[in-house]
């Protein structure tokens, strides 16, 4: 499972994704033009490398559905929360993005005290 984090997200988000197993994470500020790429660049991106987008940025969502890229979206719907909260919940809902993501083209939400997964 490959994972690209969006610039809105810390990095220590995808160090934490990269640790675990069969998992790898890169930031988008470790390719492209690192925070200055542009939503289209890193859809393309994404979709041509079987990445999972994981991002706050709505605009993604609204790709997905839209435009079917990128294939496979993970939006963190959360106001400011710390990173250790963040990776936390993140945590606890892997076992259930983990099944999702073997579809082709998914789109998953995450909260505080839900997930939505739509397939």
């Amino acid at each position: 499972m490959n994972f690209l984090v969006d610039v809105h997200l810390p990095i220590r988000l995808s160090k934490f994704l990269d640790e675990q197993p069969e998992c790898n994470s890169i930031h988008v500020n470790q390719i492209l033009q690192r925070w200055f790429t542009d939503d289209s660049a890193i859809c393309k991106y994404a979709d041509e490398n079987d990445f999972v987008v994981v991002t706050k940025d709505r605009d993604f969502k609204d790709s997905h559905f839209v435009n079917n890229t990128p294939k496979k979206v993970i939006r963190i719907g959360l106001g400011n929360i710390s990173n250790n909260e963040l990776i936390i919940l993140i945590d606890k809902y892997l076992p259930l993005i983990f099944p999702a993501l073997s579809r082709d083209f998914v789109y998953i939400e995450i909260y505080k005290d839900q997930i939505t997964i739509i397939e």
